[in-house]
């Protein structure tokens, strides 16, 4: 396989249109790249810097078999998705290759963008966070297809696949309608190589044990790339034991006139101790939750015209115990989505006419509609159908880029408008200014709409919450240096949150003392993001990057909030990469964390009735992983948490310690 390379190219000798072109996909990073032989299977363009992004919402078109020697490149790019205005990089496999990450959440934990909440150790149980929403407010993607689940974000990444097949990790803005209220996590899959096979295994400290094997294989217009993976621990603590098996299948198939085949398939299974997971003061609790999901999509182009149909299913299984080896609830819910849409290429610009449709069931013990006979186990079920439908229409000059789109939400709780604007443009070689706005909302989850219990009230007259979010974005990148910076400020109203009433004569009597699921208020929330880096591929330090995101919201001061008002305030980053001895590497990342509001503890294990209000405290930790390679063979030794900080993401529930494993990497191939 030809190696993808870069290098600058003098004004004049880049590309500045790419209409009518089978290729005009590639137009991404609005910066200038020479492009080798892109193999079957390939889904990214690699990155000229660290800091660049592959920049697609919809990774199909760049995973055809094209020739291009010696081209300069620049542009950019337009996804089939109701729209995408812009993609900031969370997670680059090629360059944090080195890092001590070992779980999605891991990867994803440094990012200012990102507030990753977790409950246990090595991605146990966790929930993503995006500029100060809440993880029911963030739509994931899988190589473009939403795979997000309509009973809880808490299910929603909870994917079956691992950190060695993962090329890339995005966050998408500007993402309309029904869904992405805060933003779209886009996780994106492709092979090490065209042809390989690798297997890892790794063990440690707690009875921490990881198998891997995966591989791929590439052969003329076809690509398929597998995975399975075992990872398992006793827990660090009573009762936060886990183990999770994944499967993943990806094949492309190029059938030239007959149009692009993309398939993606997979299985998880995961069992973890919960203690102290949903309720703080009960030790025992337990969960069990099984996923399949399954996506096909297609593209053909036909002179100016593009066609795209995709359709995916995800099917998921929760058993949650109160204590464990009873059963308390359970859920089966289905997820199925399809989506169409046709680009026309003209004089004006590119035209993009599309639709999407959801259909949302679930059967459960407990939440949706109490059903007159009983489904086997289940005695409540609830069905829903979304859709959008959007023109979108985007225009590129020299040095400007601007889009438009709009159209309507189509959901249970009437039709809503969508819309989005945005706009670039490139005043110097390697600096990118940006400009948009957009519309965005959420359904209420069938958890926030059923769920009940002897400490929460559910609230079926919920409706959907809205926000317009409006951002600022600025990019530079010259030679090994990139350095970018953000702002954003999202205007958000009807937010639903669980909200606590006191058992006092001025709550209402039948909320006393209980969560109560409502929208009685509106949460403006304003951030700032900054981050740089330097890398080359000689000497001693190779790689050094640093990141820092602020955020602050205002919200009704009258009500006790459970998530709304626990955002990351400061977060701040550095990484460092040493290269020594010729075999040797050695990474350090150093974090600080300053989280805003307060958790209710309770001093005493299994009694609920004394309590204490404590704010969360800031905390910083120390990772790193020691490498030595040769040939197809790498040894790692990691260490997470050196500093053996106690911390905690969530309602005062300790995560883990000082961690230690070490693990060995076999890769044979081309």
């Amino acid at each position: 396989m030809e190696h993808i390379q870069t290098r600058r190219f003098p004004a004049g000798t880049r590309w500045r249109r790419w209409n009518r072109k089978g290729w005009s996909a590639f137009a991404s990073l609005h910066r200038s790249v020479t492009i080798g032989v892109l193999a079957v299977g390939m889904s990214i363009l690699l990155l000229a810097t660290q800091g660049a992004s592959a920049q697609t919402a919809d990774t199909t078109a760049v995973m055809k078999t094209l020739r291009i020697r010696e081209v300069g490149v620049t542009g950019s790019q337009t996804a089939p998705t109701r729209n995408a205005q812009s993609h900031t990089p969370l997670f680059d496999r090629k360059a944090q290759a080195a890092a001590p990450v070992q779980t999605l959440e891991s990867a994803l934990r440094l990012t200012p963008s990102v507030d990753v909440r977790e409950r246990g150790g090595r991605g146990a149980q966790a929930d993503i966070y995006v500029r100060g929403g809440s993880f029911d407010q963030t739509m994931i993607l899988l190589n473009g297809i939403d795979f997000t689940d309509a009973r809880t974000g808490h299910q929603s990444h909870s994917l079956p696949i691992d950190l060695d097949c993962i090329s890339g990790i995005e966050l998408i803005d500007g993402v309309p309608g029904v869904g992405a209220y805060a933003g779209a996590v886009n996780i994106r899959t492709a092979p090490l190589r065209p042809t390989y096979v690798r297997f890892e295994g790794a063990g440690g400290q707690y009875g921490y044990g990881y198998g891997n094997l995966s591989g791929a294989v590439t052969t003329g217009r076809f690509s398929v790339l597998g995975a399975a993976s075992y990872r398992r621990s006793d827990g660090y603590r009573h009762n936060t034991d886990f183990s999770n098996w994944n499967a993943f299948v990806r094949a492309t198939y190029d059938g030239g006139r007959a149009g692009f085949f993309d398939l993606q398939a997979g299985w998880q299974d995961r069992d973890f101790g919960s203690n102290g997971f949903y309720a703080a003061y009960n030790p025992d609790q337990w969960e069990h939750t099984a996923t399949a999901l399954t996506s096909l999509r297609w593209t053909k182009r036909a002179g100016r015209f593009s066609l795209g149909a995709a359709m995916s299913y995800r099917k998921n299984f929760d058993r949650y115990d109160w204590k464990r080896g009873t059963a308390l609830n359970r859920h089966n819910t289905d997820n199925a989505g399809a989506k169409l849409w046709a680009d026309c290429d003209w004089a004006a610009g590119t035209t993009t006419l599309g639709g999407d449709w959801a259909f949302n069931h679930i059967y459960s013990t407990n939440l949706g509609e109490r059903l007159s006979t009983p489904e086997g186990l289940y005695t409540h079920a609830k069905a829903r159908h979304t859709g959008n439908i959007w023109l979108r229409h985007a225009k590129s000059w020299q040095r400007f880029d601007a889009m438009a789109s709009a159209g309507v939400s189509l959901t249970p709780y009437g039709r809503s408008a969508l819309w989005s604007l945005s706009g670039g443009y490139q005043p110097a070689e390697g600096l990118r200014l940006e400009a948009g706005a957009w519309q965005s909302m959420r359904l209420p989850t069938f958890t926030d709409l059923y769920y009940s219990s002897p400490a929460q009230i559910n609230n079926l007259d919920l409706t959907p919450e809205h926000a317009v979010t409006f951002r600022l974005g600025a990019g530079y990148t010259k030679r090994c240096w990139t350095l970018s910076a953000q702002t954003y400020y999202r205007l958000g109203r009807d937010i639903i949150d669980w909200v606590w009433y006191e058992d006092s004569a001025e709550s209402p009597e039948a909320w006393r003392g209980k969560w109560h699921s409502e929208q009685s208020s509106r949460l403006n929330t304003f951030g700032a993001e900054f981050s740089g880096g330097y890398a080359v591929t000689e000497g001693l330090l190779r790689r050094v990057t640093l990141s820092y995101g602020y955020i602050t919201n205002s919200r009704n001061a009258d009500v006790i909030a459970r998530s709304a008002m626990d955002f990351m305030r400061h977060k701040a980053a550095l990484s460092v990469e040493l290269h020594f001895l010729r075999r040797m590497s050695l990474v350090l990342t150093g974090s600080v964390y300053d989280r805003n509001g307060s958790y209710t503890a309770y001093p005493v294990v299994g009694n609920s009735s004394i309590t204490e209000v404590r704010d969360y405290k800031p905390y910083f930790l120390l990772d790193g992983r020691l490498s030595w390679e040769k040939g197809c063979c790498r040894l790692y030794v990691d260490a997470t948490n050196l500093t053996d900080t106690r911390y905690c993401d969530l309602g005062g529930l300790p995560l883990p310690g000082l961690w230690c494993t070490g693990g060995v990497v076999l890769t044979f191939g081309k």
